[in-house]
């Protein structure tokens, strides 16, 4: 029986190894401001918290957006974005990654409220 349940479990990892998962398109944030310049994300929508290197990439540590909205209920909250900016060594952006989020005035997501606005 210990046989059984090992070749199985083998077989079954085996099996896994050869599965692929498919790529998600882009968030609409990304779809805006990837290969954007950085200096102009930080322009429009304030400059970041914090930075680090990672290789020949930097990683922002982003927060901004600060607001007060009505919500779809009428209700009103405070709202912000906080995000993960990494950045090529050309200052030019490669990924957004959405750290903190809160419900929006029209969705339920304030950051792609906020960032995919023109």
């Amino acid at each position: 029986m210990n046989r059984r349940v090992i070749a199985s479990t083998a077989l079954f990892a085996l099996g896994l190894t050869a599965c692929t998962t498919a790529g998600v398109g882009a968030s609409p944030i990304e779809a805006r401001w990837v290969g954007h310049s950085a200096g102009e994300f930080f322009a429009k929508y304030s400059p970041p918290l914090s930075d680090s290197a990672d290789g020949s990439s930097t990683v922002y540590n982003w927060r901004g957006g600060y607001n007060r909205i009505k919500l779809q209920n009428g209700s009103t909250a405070s709202v912000s974005c906080s995000a993960k900016i990494t950045v090529s060594d050309n200052y030019t952006i490669r990924s957004i990654s959405i750290v903190s989020d809160r419900p929006g005035a029209t969705g339920p997501s304030y950051c792609t409220e906020l960032l995919t606005s023109k």
